[in-house]
Formats: C-alpha cells, sequence, structure tokens
C-alpha cells in the first residue's frame, strides 16, 4: 500500500489528481494539502510517503522554491510536478531542480497514470513533447536553490512571507510567535542565503520564480 501527497491549491484538480492516484493505485492512501504550511506539515507527518504531487503555484510558494526546500528537506521522496505550464523549459528546469516527473495539467488521466508508475519504478518522466534537452540550470539559481533547501520549515515560511512583501509585524502575527523570534528568522535566513538585508531575501526568492525577473545575481 503506498502513501501518496498531493498538494495542489485547486479543489477541483486535486480531486482529479486523487482519481488518477486511485486508477493508478487502487489500494494507495492519499493525503492533499492546499497550500506550502499545510504540505509541510503533511510532510512531516508522513516522512516515509512514497510519492508527492506537486503544484508549482500555491499559496506560501513561489515557482521552484517549495519543490527546492521538500527536495532538500526529503531527499528520499520522489516528486512529480504538476503545472499549468506546457513550456518544455519550465518541464527541465523542475527536473533540474530535483523532480522526478513533469505532468502538465492538461494531461489525460492514462499520461498520469504512466508517470506515476514510471517514477514509483525509479524512473524519470516527462510527457513525449517535452523530452529533449533540458540544460543545466543557472549557477546563480542551483546557489539560491541550494541555500533555500537548507532552510528549516519555519525559516522557509518566514522567507516566503518576506517575499510576499510582509512586514516583521505581520509576520509574527501570521505565525503566532514574536517579532523577536521573527527577527531571529530573518539573521538565520540572511546568514543561510548569503545575503546581508531584506531586500536582498526578496531577490534571493525571485530567482525560483518560474519567470524570473530580471535581477542581478544575489
Amino acid at each position: 500500500m503506498a502513501d501518496v501527497l498531493i498538494a495542489d491549491d485547486h479543489p477541483l484538480f486535486r480531486d482529479a489528481l486523487q482519481r488518477a492516484v486511485l486508477a493508478a493505485l487502487p489500494a494507495a492512501q492519499v493525503y492533499t494539502a492546499d497550500s506550502v504550511d499545510a504540505l509541510l506539515v503533511l510532510v512531516e507527518g508522513h516522512a516515509d510517503a512514497d510519492l508527492l504531487l506537486l503544484d508549482l503555484h500555491m499559496p506560501g510558494a513561489r515557482g521552484y522554491s517549495a519543490l527546492a526546500h521538500i527536495r532538500g528537506q526529503y531527499p528520499g521522496l520522489p516528486i512529480i510536478v504538476v503545472s499549468g505550464h506546457e513550456e518544455s523549459q519550465v518541464a527541465h528546469r523542475a527536473i533540474a531542480h530535483g523532480a522526478s516527473g513533469y505532468i502538465p495539467k492538461s494531461a489525460p488521466v492514462d499520461q498520469i497514470v504512466r508517470a506515476i508508475h514510471a517514477v514509483l519504478d525509479g524512473d524519470a518522466w516527462l510527457p513525449p513533447q517535452m523530452i529533449g534537452n533540458g540544460g543545466a540550470l543557472d549557477p546563480s539559481e542551483e546557489d539560491i536553490a541550494a541555500r533555500v533547501a537548507s532552510l528549516t520549515p519555519q525559516q522557509f515560511r518566514v522567507l516566503n512571507m518576506i517575499a510576499e512583501g510582509l512586514l516583521n509585524k505581520q509576520i509574527a502575527y501570521d505565525l503566532g510567535v514574536s517579532e523577536a523570534t521573527v527577527k531571529a528568522h530573518m539573521t538565520a535566513i540572511m546568514r543561510k542565503l548569503g545575503v546581508s538585508n531584506r531586500t536582498q531575501v526578496a531577490l534571493a526568492a525571485s530567482h525560483l520564480a518560474v519567470e524570473p525577473a530580471r535581477t542581478p545575481p544575489v
């Protein structure tokens, strides 16, 4: 019996993915999350899960940041990225960030089933139209991904709140902690990211967007 995690903030598509998982693995236990915060709790409670189906765009993450973080925290968990992006470059970047497969949201159920079986068998999987030379990540993106992977779950939450433009007071309120605790997280985040101020923290996070802004290297 396989334990499969699904992280997607769209209820209808989350249900569709669950049906596809059960078509591939009728005896599977399926657990779902609709945000990155919920996903972090879910993964912590199911650290031995067999597979994660992960949407790139959910509340609490931007682009590849959740993929990079989960990949670093749970290196043994196979991840299939599920996304509305149909561009091969997006898929190949997901694989370069450590995903085992990529499924466009337009994919039919039988293709999702094949992807699940392939990844659980230890293979990488891409749709036929996306197979080809993927190339390596830009060195600055690869470096930032490795640094994001080193953050604790709470530091990752704070990072994404900073990227959303929230102030320390707002972050403290949302997390139910003191501003002093947020400042301590900020210090740790800046040290791990190799930056020296809040603006550079947000800039670093932007390098993992699906469509990165034209920004200088951190």
